[in-house]
């Protein structure tokens, strides 16, 4: 046979007509793939997904030498957010976070400063 093609031409025929549909069918699933994500909605929950993702990616790598993730705190997280807002102490936990996170900013460059030494 020509071409190293193996079995008759009416084998042939089917396999192409065959590798064809599926060809047509996934052209067909694409494009509607395509029409789908270019939904207004469907775009802004990726891309709240994927922020999701990189924000609790970065929380898990600085979590990961306490041994614990977002996943072990984030049950924790929960219960005192629900305590906060039924106190109505939004502001005060709000400062609270801001000291909280300027002891952590000064820690951290201070042993980063130590480091260097």
């Amino acid at each position: 046979m020509k071409d190293g093609h193996v079995g008759s031409h009416e084998q042939r025929k089917r396999a192409l007509l065959r590798d064809a549909e599926f060809y047509r069918a996934g052209v067909a699933h694409a494009r509607a793939q395509v029409k789908h994500d270019a939904q207004p909605q469907v775009m802004f929950h990726s891309a709240v997904e994927h922020a999701t993702w990189a924000l609790r990616t970065r929380a898990d790598a600085l979590l990961r030498p306490t041994g614990t993730s977002v996943t072990t705190l984030a049950p924790y997280a929960l219960s005192v957010l629900s305590f906060i807002r039924k106190r109505k102490m939004g502001k005060q936990a709000i400062g609270a976070a801001a000291v909280l996170g300027a002891i952590g900013w000064y820690v951290q460059r201070k042993r980063a400063q130590q480091v260097a030494y």
